[in-house]
């Protein structure tokens, strides 16, 4: 590379294939020395490398050699420790872009050198501590994200010094206080994110003054009292985020009059829908939370009529009658939740009746489009219908306690996108569907998370500076563990097959041991019969493992001794007989408190697996694992006995 050194290249990429000359996206890990050839190419003016998975620090004394620099993008790599000086000395530096590495330590104060800077982005990294001052004395910065860090302590007032500031990014770190005055006095600002804080006060009615303002983010914090009426002079609004936090009163009205009003998140608040109101909203909305909002009654006319939603949820509210036609004729629809609601009544003999009381419509088939559907938590009864095996898209579907009746259909099984099932708490009859080849989500483990939407990219300046940002999901509420539990929806690592507490029948089948990808796995509380399948040892990331509440005889498969990622195993209350198996992950473990059968076979048939992991003193300490007869205070044997009644 140090031939190149002659030439007078004014942009290298390696990230893409705009540049001179280009280096492929590596996955591998690429130490940081492997930058030294470009240190000579001195005629540099822009130096891109994203995604090629750099670790290390980045090099000092090479960077102060690129005197010509003026837009440098080192994001998206593994960059660690703190950022050297020498990049704050660089003179004609306008752009730097550090974001989603590993940086560590506290922004450098050196940062105020750069005079000529028009952006910066640290956002994803590691930074501590609060804003140095010498950042708001950047007279030409228009746009700053620092978001997704561990900044503290107050939003500083000199920030309204950056007269020029068109978007700022403040998100997911854990500044306190409130909505700085100085913040609102900016009327350049586009966008306004102060999402993810500690952030408690009231919204300040100076919130209309910012003019020009398309994205407004002020959600996940303790923010009180009402929606100011201040911000019906935000005329250019586009996207409002002020979902949960603490803000209370009426859903303002007027909120339904900006033309261009796209992303419209309240819920998780206590707030109060007036149903009253007669709503004839302006927008097509693409994203709408009204979380509980307090909606009762029917679902309101005017939302079945915005066809151009990607994401609605009305959970947790006290909705029922019937569900609109209109609501799933949207084609573009990824996300719906209507759970924890009172939907009833059974489900419709035909695509007429669809809009009959609190059933599933036929023409969900329409949504072509759609991933996550959450109808748990209702009164919705009859079949599963076939037809939602139609929606080929469908990645997570919850229809967890309802009163569903009938078989499982066999088709559900062909969902080959599907990673999350959740039919628990239901009257289900019947067997489990005997071939699970076909679920592709649930066999296939991801390795790295992804989300379930993909990002929207949104033009901030007029075609001149685009940004991409992630569509925000409510966390899945599952069983998960013996609890409820929130499981991030942002990455689609999560798999899991819930069908307990039905009734079910018949034997396991074997071809459940296929879904490899499977982290929970609960078939509890049915009336399932047989042995446990000896394939039950090929779920590789099973972490959670509940057979408990059934019929199920003969002895526990040795092969379970290889699930390496198990923390819970529960089937107790079963008819199991034999050894308990050694060896292991389970020889780490050393907690098992067992329920004794009434029965006189005097063997282990009933018990229940606290999986605690233990330092090698504990082990040396408890060499096996321990079963205690009647709960805490029974008889405790060995691992690899038999455990006879007392």
């Amino acid at each position: 590379m140090q031939s190149y050194s002659k030439f007078n290249f004014r942009t290298c990429d390696w990230s893409q294939s705009n540049g001179p000359f280009h280096r492929s996206v590596s996955t591998a890990p690429v130490p940081s020395t492997i930058l030294a050839p470009i240190f000579h190419i001195r005629s540099l003016e822009e130096l891109f490398i994203r995604f090629t998975n750099i670790q290390g620090e980045i090099p000092a004394v090479g960077f102060a050699n690129l005197s010509n620099l003026v837009d440098l993008d080192l994001s998206t790599n593994n960059f660690s420790g703190s950022v050297p000086p020498q990049l704050f000395h660089l003179p004609l530096l306008q752009y730097l872009y550090l974001d989603d590495n590993s940086l560590s330590g506290k922004v450098p104060e050196e940062i105020g050198n750069l005079s000529r800077l028009q952006r910066l982005s640290l956002s994803e990294n590691n930074f501590i501590g609060s804003i140095p001052p010498q950042l708001f004395h950047l007279p030409l910065l228009q746009q700053l994200n620092l978001d997704g860090n561990s900044l503290s302590g107050e939003v500083p007032e000199e920030i309204g010094n950056l007269s020029r500031l068109q978007l700022l990014s403040l998100s997911g770190n854990r500044f306190s206080g409130g909505v700085l005055l100085s913040v609102l006095s900016l009327k350049g600002l586009e966008v306004l994110d102060l999402s993810d804080n500690d952030l408690c006060m009231e919204i300040p009615t100076e919130i209309g003054n910012l003019p020009n303002i398309s994205t407004l983010s002020l959600s996940n914090n303790r923010l009180i009292g009402g929606i100011p009426s201040s911000m019906q002079k935000l005329g250019k609004l586009e996207r409002l985020y002020l979902q949960n936090n603490l803000l209370t009163g009426e859903i303002p009205s007027w909120l339904f009059d900006f033309k261009g009003l796209d992303s419209l998140y309240l819920g998780g608040n206590r707030l109060i829908w007036n149903d009253s109101v007669k709503i004839a909203p302006n927008p097509r909305l693409s994203l709408l939370s009204l979380k509980s909002c307090g909606l009762v009654g029917e679902i309101p006319k005017w939302i079945s009529t915005q066809t151009n939603l990607y994401y609605l949820d009305l959970s947790k509210n006290n909705l029922q009658g019937s569900l609109p036609p209109g609501l799933f004729s949207g084609p573009y629809l990824h996300v719906l939740a209507l759970s924890r609601n009172n939907f009833s009544g059974e489900l419709p003999k035909n695509i007429g009746d669809a809009t009959y009381l609190g059933g599933l419509p036929l023409n969900l088939t329409n949504l072509s489009n759609l991933e996550r559907l959450e109808l748990q938590d209702n009164n919705l009864t009859g079949e599963l219908p076939n037809f939602l095996s139609q929606i080929s898209t469908l990645q997570v579907l919850n229809l967890r306690n309802n009163s569903f009746q009938g078989l499982i259909p066999e088709s559900i099984f062909n969902l080959s996108n599907l990673r999350i099932l959740d039919v628990s708490s239901n009257n289900l009859t019947g067997e489990i569907p005997k071939e699970s080849r076909n679920l592709v989500g649930m066999i296939r483990a991801q390795n790295s998370p992804s989300s379930i939407l993909p990002t929207i990219t949104i033009d901030y300046f007029g075609k001149w500076l685009t940004q991409e940002m992630p569509i925000q999901i409510e966390d899945l509420i599952v069983n998960w563990k013996n609890s409820k539990q929130g499981i991030p929806s942002d990455n689609n690592m999560y798999t899991m097959l819930d069908l307990s507490n039905n009734q079910l029948s018949g034997q396991i089948p074997a071809s459940l041991g296929a879904l490899k990808a499977l982290k929970l796995l609960n078939i509890s509380r049915n009336k399932l019969c047989g042995k446990i399948p000896t394939s039950f040892g090929d779920l590789e990331n099973i972490e959670s493992l509940d057979l408990s509440h059934n019929k199920l005889s003969g002895s526990i498969p040795l092969t379970l001794t290889k699930l390496q990622q198990l923390t819970i195993l529960d089937m107790s209350n079963n008819q199991l007989t034999g050894r308990i198996p050694d060896g292991g992950q389970m020889a780490q473990w050393y907690w098992i408190q067992t329920t004794m059968p009434t029965t006189v076979d005097c063997v282990v048939c009933k018990f229940m697996c606290h999986v605690l992991k233990m330092s090698p003193y504990d082990r040396q300490s408890y060499g096996s694992m321990i079963i205690r007869c009647h709960g805490f205070y029974g008889k405790a044997c060995g691992l690899g006995t038999q455990s006879v009644c007392c």
